[in-house]
C-alpha cells in the first residue's frame, strides 16, 4: 500500500484475500435438443467429401452407352385443351366456294309476318327526379307497391309460427313447473292486493328519497355530502328497478 506521497506503509506488508467474483450460470435454451435434432436430420451423408471409399462396380454391370442420359417420356401430339373450341381453317385460294345458290325466302314478307305477330315490349317504368331529365328505374327504387301483390302477403312467415309454438311449449313447461312447486307447498303467488301494497309502498319510499335528493345542496364540496349524494342515487336506481319489475310482471311467485 501506498501513502498520497507514493511511500511504502506498514499496512502494505499485511497480505490481503483476493476477491472471486462467482460467475453466473451459463444460459441453456430450452430449444437446444431441438436444434441440434433439426441439424442432424437435414444433414446427409457424403454431400460435402463424398464417400471415404467409392464403391466399383461389378464385372458383368459395366457401364454402358448412353446410360447417364436422362430418360424422356414417349413422344406424344400436342393438343391445346379448347381444341375443340377451334373455329374451321380460313379457306385457302384454290378452294372455290359453292356458287349459284339461291333462296325462294321472301324476306318483305317474312319481316311485315314477324311484326304483326310479335307482342309489343312494354316500356320500363322510370322516374324522373331532376329538371334535366335525369331518368331511374322505378321497380327498384321503392316508389311502387310491388311487396303488396305478392301471393304470400299478408301471411305470416313460418319461422314466426315456429318461434310462437316454441314459446308456447316453454310457457307450458314453466306453469307444470309452477304447478308442481304449488302442489309440494314450496311456492306460493301474491294476491293482487299484496303485489298493489308492495308496489305502493316502493314509490311512497322513492318518493321520500327523492324529496330529500331534492333537498341536498347543489355544490358537493366535501366528502360526506358527495357520499350522501351517491348513496341517495343509488337506492333511487335500485327502487325504480324494482318497481319495473313488479310493474312488467302481473303475476309474482315467492318461496315458503
Amino acid at each position: 500500500m501506498y501513502t498520497r506521497d507514493d511511500e511504502p506503509t506498514i499496512y502494505g506488508l499485511i497480505p490481503e484475500a483476493e476477491m472471486k467474483r462467482e460467475k453466473a450460470p451459463r444460459h441453456v435454451s430450452k430449444f437446444r435438443d431441438d436444434a441440434k435434432g433439426d441439424y442432424v436430420k437435414l444433414k446427409d451423408d457424403h454431400k460435402t467429401m463424398g464417400q471415404a471409399k467409392v464403391p466399383v462396380r461389378q464385372p458383368e454391370s459395366f457401364m454402358k452407352k448412353h446410360e447417364k442420359e436422362p430418360v424422356l417420356p414417349d413422344r406424344r401430339t400436342f393438343k391445346y385443351p379448347d381444341e375443340e373450341r377451334k373455329r374451321p381453317p380460313v379457306p385457302t385460294t384454290k378452294e372455290q366456294p359453292l356458287m349459284g345458290l339461291k333462296t325462294s325466302k321472301n324476306f318483305i314478307t317474312n319481316n311485315a309476318v314477324q311484326n304483326i305477330t310479335s307482342v309489343p315490349r312494354m316500356p320500363q317504368k322510370v322516374y324522373v327526379d331532376t329538371r334535366g331529365g335525369h331518368k331511374n328505374l322505378l321497380e327498384p327504387s321503392g316508389l311502387e307497391p310491388v311487396y303488396v301483390h305478392r301471393k304470400d302477403y299478408g301471411e305470416t312467415p313460418k319461422y314466426l309460427e315456429k318461434r310462437k309454438d316454441e314459446m308456447k311449449r316453454a310457457q307450458e313447461e314453466y306453469d307444470a313447473y309452477i304447478a308442481e312447486h304449488f302442489r309440494r307447498g314450496a311456492m306460493r303467488s301474491l294476491s293482487g292486493d299484496e303485489r298493489q301494497a308492495i308496489l305502493q309502498g316502493l314509490k311512497t319510499n322513492w318518493e321520500e328519497i327523492h324529496e330529500q335528493y331534492q333537498g341536498l345542496s347543489v355544490v358537493t364540496d366535501t366528502a360526506p355530502k358527495k357520499n350522501r349524494k351517491e348513496r341517495m342515487e343509488a337506492e333511487m336506481k335500485q327502487l325504480e328497478r324494482d318497481i319495473e319489475t313488479i310493474e312488467r310482471h302481473n303475476v309474482i311467485y315467492i318461496g315458503n
